[in-house]
């Protein structure tokens, strides 16, 4: 199964961007999604910008996958 995951844009570089995922600093490409700005959530699948993304529809996903961490390491 494949997965993608909502990031903030926080830095751009060529076809480069740097993303922020619960703190986490990736880089992904952006030559899909050419019209990415800093400040832009988006969906980040297999080291690509898949798609911007509302804010809030991104911070609803990030919280349930929050949720499931938790419930992960009580598992655990």
């Amino acid at each position: 199964m494949c997965l993608a995951v909502p990031a903030k844009v926080v830095a751009i570089d060529g076809a480069f961007a740097k993303v922020d995922v619960e703190g986490n600093i990736r880089e992904a490409g952006i030559r899909l999604v050419p019209d990415v700005k800093v400040g832009d959530y988006v969906l980040v699948h297999a080291g690509f910008v898949v798609e911007i993304v509302d804010p809030q529809a991104a911070e609803e996903t990030l919280a349930i996958f929050r949720e499931a961490l938790k419930a992960e390491e009580g598992a655990i």
